[in-house]
């Protein structure tokens, strides 16, 4: 079947007509030829025994026809089938083609060419996108990074110098770290590269002491505790930069006080008590890095919840699904 589109879909709507109506007319002409044959019988103008061949010819006859019919329906399916992402031409997907075109095959084609073509246009904005912005967002905060290094070894600075300086490296870290997660979120799919097994407990550490640089200045305290230990096979960078945005969110929501990360079994909390007489945001005011986390959590099947247990405890749970042990 050669399917096609545009200006030759209307000639073969009015060749082929509906399929509908041709399964129609397949199954009507099987009712009649059946009546009369049974009428034959009944009159004993034929034996019985041709009655019933003449039934069985009849049924085959129609069941010939619905198969040449559905024939093309198979094939589109075939097509359907062995599509692969990023191919917008039908007639790559299969070498054999169906000699005759129904209406509705043709509209079912000209839909899925039509789809393929779109899915085709997003990848290829996701592909430009994560690659400019990648490159685009990273060198500045390279340089920016570069430059408060350079900076803070400069003899003489002020204090009100070197706390700007302070702010400045604070702030671009946390752009580098928001960039990352909205690559990792624009991206269709992971590819795997970066994937491999690794301990929960070293990616905290180290992600902790990155954190507490981060929150300097902060009436922050982070805390880690680890009754359990596992790992994971996955992206640690993905799962650093999903327990950052809890943090950052937990010290958002508590204001002042203690933010604690614990390991347990298949799972990390973390959780913040607001200190002293801070009041803590509403629960429902989840805001941006939740937003994000929730978000990663989704793509790398991480189920995340969060709850606020006594008004004032902030409580969020990452559970694992297929967590390892830690081997010796």
């Amino acid at each position: 079947m050669t399917i096609t589109t545009g200006a030759q879909v209307p000639r073969a709507e009015r060749l082929r007509g509906g399929f509908q109506r041709r399964l129609l007319l397949i199954f009507g002409m099987q009712l009649v030829a059946v009546v009369v044959v049974c009428l034959m019988g009944y009159y004993n103008v034929a034996p019985a025994v041709a009655v019933v061949l003449l039934i069985v010819i009849v049924s085959g006859l129609t069941w010939l026809a619905t198969e040449r019919i559905w024939r093309q329906v198979s094939a589109l399916a075939r097509w359907v089938g062995d599509w692969k992402e990023g191919q917008t031409d039908l007639d790559a997907l299969q070498s054999d083609r169906l000699r005759q075109t129904d209406s509705d095959i043709a509209t079912l084609a000209r839909g899925f060419h039509n789809f393929a073509s779109r899915i085709a246009g997003y990848n290829e904005r996701e592909r430009n996108f994560t690659r400019d912005a990648s490159h685009e967002l990273r060198s500045p905060l390279t340089v920016i990074k570069m430059s408060t290094d350079m900076l803070s070894d400069e003899a003489g600075m002020s204090e009100f110098g070197k706390r700007s300086v302070q702010r400045i490296r604070r702030a671009t870290r946390e752009m580098e770290s928001l960039v990352e997660a909205l690559l990792i979120l624009a991206r269709e799919a992971d590819n795997g590269q970066s994937e491999q097994e690794f301990v929960v407990n070293d990616v905290l550490r180290d992600e902790l002491a990155n954190a507490r640089e981060m929150l300097h200045g902060h009436p922050i305290e982070l805390r880690l505790e680890e009754p359990a230990k596992f790992a994971l096979h996955g992206s640690p960078r993905v799962f650093a930069v999903l327990c950052w945005q809890l943090i950052r969110h937990a010290s958002q929501y508590t204001g002042q006080g203690v933010v604690q990360v614990t390991v347990l079994p298949g799972m990390v909390s973390v959780s913040a008590v607001a200190g002293g007489e801070q009041v803590p945001h509403a629960a429902g005011q989840r805001g941006f890095e939740y937003a994000i986390a929730q978000r990663i959590s989704e793509r790398f099947a991480w189920p995340l919840s969060l709850h606020v247990q006594g008004g004032n405890r902030y409580v969020a749970e990452i559970r694992f699904p297929k967590p390892m042990p830690v081997s010796a």
